[in-house]
């Protein structure tokens, strides 16, 4: 009888590297990552939050549930940190809901701002009328002309008139040609009018004594105009800046300086008027002409009638 083998059995040990749980630590680590990152950035807005903002968040979670629906007094339904009153410093408790308080009203007097404005205006004007008796006095050249500088403040502004004499007149006799020390006084004044905001006026004025033409042809109209001019060229000659000035007019013997005596040198003059601001929105309004309503209508009525445009 034969010997029978014991059958051989072979077993195969497989080494596992982990399984499907292998990147479980990837998960706990990104988890710890994240709770990382929302703990900085929560340092960081607390440390970049303002006190009071602080204390607002911490009177939010403070707000009951039934007052956060609903509304009603509460400790969080109001911007103010004082506990209990809110904005209401007699109610004991709670605080009041926004809404139930009016705003508090700001009120402006205008008339006292105008008026506080047209007082520091006057006395840059008293300043400069100051600054320019003094540079009258410190110049040779001006100062021996000082009793033909008449300067003084009127309801318009400074006022600066540089007026004829008997033997001593601006301009050449019935020309717009200025005398060589009428430029060094415009020159002169033009610098010290630099040194303020206000924009400027200039007049030119005549005497009562008529061309030999009449009023039709070349008269003191049109020689004071051209004297204005004249002078409005010397002064930005001189250095005023062009956008100073606002108004050049030529005014003849209407307004005369001496009134009881209409051919005295005297009316013969230049009137330079600093402006305060009340004079210079009066000009621009009155330059500023028809507004568009007013022409509108204007065309309207053209249409009605069939005039033409």
């Amino acid at each position: 009888m034969s010997e029978q083998k014991a059958p051989i059995v072979i077993k195969r040990v497989r080494k596992k590297a982990g399984g499907h749980h292998g990147g479980a630590w990837k998960i706990a680590y990104a988890d710890f990552v994240t709770a990382m990152m929302a703990f900085f950035l929560l340092m960081w807005l607390l440390g970049s939050t303002t006190k009071g903002d602080l204390e607002g968040i911490a009177e939010y979670f403070k707000t009951p549930l039934k007052v956060a629906m609903q509304g009603g007094s509460g400790s969080g339904d109001s911007s103010s940190v004082i506990k209990g009153g809110g904005t209401d410093l007699t109610r004991k408790s709670g605080q009041i809901q926004r809404g139930q308080t009016q705003a508090e009203k700001k009120t402006y007097n205008l008339k006292a701002a105008q008026a506080e404005i047209e007082r520091i205006e006057a006395a840059k004007l008293r300043d400069l009328k100051k600054r320019l008796e003094v540079a009258i006095d410190a110049n040779p050249t001006l100062k021996q002309f000082k009793r033909q500088l008449l300067i003084d403040i009127t309801s318009e502004g400074l006022r600066i008139q540089i007026v004829d004499e008997q033997n001593r007149p601006m301009f050449n006799l019935a020309s717009a040609e200025l005398q060589p020390y009428t430029k060094v006084i415009l020159h002169d004044i033009a610098q010290v009018l630099n040194g303020v905001d206000n924009r400027i006026s200039l007049s030119g004025h005549t005497d009562a004594t008529p061309y030999a033409s009449g009023e039709r042809g070349y008269s003191n109209w049109e020689l004071s105009a051209d004297r204005a001019n004249a002078s409005r060229r010397e002064l930005i000659a001189g250095g005023l800046a062009e956008s100073k000035m606002l108004r050049v007019v030529g005014l003849a013997s209407s307004v005369p300086f001496n009134n009881a005596g209409p051919h005295d040198p005297v009316n013969r003059r230049i009137s330079i008027i600093v402006m305060n601001k009340r004079t210079e929105d009066a000009i621009t309004k009155e330059a500023s002409g028809v507004n568009v309503a007013d022409a509108d209508a204007a065309r309207d009525e053209l249409d009605k009638a069939g005039a033409p445009k």
